[in-house]
């Protein structure tokens, strides 16, 4: 949606009422942080990627689920005839029947998928993986092809209005130009800033193309020349996301310290600067199909939602919901090293859960990959492994690419034993079953 205009429609998601306009929402039920948002733009349904390795699909404020993705979800982007397209962690991009729940998986990368878009035509998904490729992927199936010469991650892709041109930024601090339609033709530079691009926006008839970087450069340049045409860089960074809505000239940035800026694209003035989220990033930023509405994901469980005209009479969000987000001091250490290392993929209570990893809940004496329901990883599925003080010890003192090479687990230690040990204790105490 980011490069694609946003009119106004009339809501006719069938079977659902839209949300209430002008009134701050938010829409909970995700298992892990919301990493990326897109809004249909025929009913204003907000769809969301997540850590939890799911897309979610609201009606209202039910969600319903689409699973499919071996790990964390972080794009996602609308497509005609009642189909989506998400990219994540696995490597894996996705388009999704919305209606069946089903799933084709498009492959090929060898790294994260970053960002997607889709052509103006609608018969084209361009996806930036961290492997340094862009993926292109037709629409009505078929085996894609990739573009290289970036010098590191690609970070975001953005269509061009007729969709000849494709825009590119990456880690290598550069933003290139691609006519893809070319077999063999090189990219041509538009600028390169110094610092890694991580998110691009093009506006109407590709006359600007705004640009967020690591360095808090949140900048707006011509595409053709690669001049400047507006500078909005403040002391925050870096910028994480970018959002644009044609029909009242809104582009929405967000950074790594919970703001959200909003600048009007017709005077390149800002409006709005406002502290979204307490704690954390802004992830993902999307307007409401008639631009009154804001949504934003980030760190938080929760996608949140604000009338734009009201942002600056709301506190931020996520102050007390969560508590990964409490400050450090306020907890103990053995539950500060839970929250750091194992809170955002497991929680402590009985099954079902809806993060990314099994419930910990009972899990001293538990043989490893036996949670009913979950999909593990061949090396655990069936694993002679039993969770007891001194295989958790061994889990974070080695590592789990050492202690078990071969499973979803991200790589992460925790060098002291000490705070090994702590942290054991937390958990024989916040798993424990109840006993009658």
């Amino acid at each position: 949606m980011r490069a694609r205009a946003l009119g106004l429609w009339f809501w006719v998601l069938a079977g659902t009422s839209p949300l209430a306009a002008q009134e701050f929402t938010t829409l909970k039920g995700h298992g892990g942080p919301v990493m990326g948002l897109t809004i249909m733009p025929e009913s204003g349904q907000v769809i969301s990627a997540s850590f939890d390795n799911s897309v979610g699909l609201w009606q209202g404020r039910t969600p319903r689920w689409l699973e499919g993705h071996a790990a964390a979800v972080v794009t996602v982007e609308a497509l005609e005839a009642g189909r989506l397209v998400s990219g994540g962690d696995d490597f894996a991009v996705i388009v999704w029947d919305m209606a069946t729940g089903l799933g084709t998986r498009l492959e090929g990368h060898k790294g994260k998928i970053a960002a997607l878009d889709v052509s103006p035509d609608g018969q084209w998904i361009a996806s930036a993986s961290w492997d340094g490729s862009i993926g292109i992927w037709p629409v009505a199936g078929g085996k894609g092809r990739f573009l290289t010469g970036h010098d590191g991650a690609v970070s975001d892709v953005a269509f061009g209005r007729d969709g000849a041109l494709l825009y590119s930024s990456s880690a290598d601090g550069s933003l290139r130009e691609w006519r893809w339609h070319e077999a063999g033709a090189a990219p041509r530079e538009v600028l390169n800033q110094g610092f890694g691009i991580n998110r691009i926006v093009l506006g109407p008839d590709d006359a600007w193309l705004a640009y967020g970087a690591v360095d808090g450069a949140t900048r707006v340049v011509d595409p053709r020349s690669g001049q400047q045409i507006a500078d909005f860089t403040l002391e925050r960074r870096p910028v994480l996301s970018l959002a644009y809505h044609a029909a009242t000239a809104q582009l929405a940035a967000g950074d790594g310290q919970g703001y959200i800026m909003v600048i009007d694209t017709e005077d390149w003035m800002i409006t709005r600067d406002f502290q979204a989220m307490a704690r954390g990033p802004v992830w993902a930023l999307e307007f409401s199909p008639d631009g009154r509405m804001i949504y934003a994901g980030g760190l938080s469980e929760v996608v949140y939602g604000w009338p734009v005209d009201m942002l600056d009479s709301y506190d931020p969000a996520g102050e007390t919901e969560h508590s990964f987000l409490r400050p450090a001091q306020e907890m103990e250490n053995g539950e500060r090293q839970f929250m750091r290392k194992c809170s955002i993929c497991h929680a402590l209570t009985p099954p079902p859960s809806r993060k990314a990893g099994p419930t910990l809940y009972g899990v001293f004496g538990r043989r490893a990959g036996t949670v009913p329901g979950y999909a593990y990883s061949e090396i655990l599925d069936g694993s002679g492994i039993v969770w007891t003080d001194d295989t958790i010890d061994a889990l974070f003192d080695l590592g789990p690419d050492h202690y078990i090479p071969g499973s979803k687990m991200p790589m992460q230690r925790i060098t002291a034993a000490e705070d090994r040990q702590d942290m054991i204790d937390y958990l024989r105490r916040a798993t424990a079953t109840r006993r009658n």
